[in-house]
């Protein structure tokens, strides 16, 4: 049985323009232009999110891993996967 996570991640808001996350103590912004793959996805899909490690988030109901610093940083992670219809 796992114990509890000493990584703690909240999805703390969603708008039509992204959405913002809890990660520790940090509060971050995924803009949907930016993050596209949020963007159709409902609240509970958005909401299940692990934080793995201290820079790796995994939402498993949309199968998305995500590094921490991708999201303080998109400019330096240019590539951007494409959303499956």
């Amino acid at each position: 049985m796992p114990g509890t996570s000493t990584f703690p991640v909240e999805v703390t808001n969603v708008s039509r323009h992204g959405l913002w996350l809890l990660v520790g103590d940090e509060e971050l912004f995924l803009p949907f232009e930016q993050f596209p793959w949020y963007r159709d996805a409902s609240i509970e899909e958005i909401s299940v999110v692990e934080r793995q490690t201290a820079d790796h988030l995994y939402w498993s109901f949309l199968d998305i891993d995500l590094s921490v610093e991708s999201i303080r940083n998109p400019a330096a992670f240019p590539l951007v996967a494409r959303r499956q219809r």
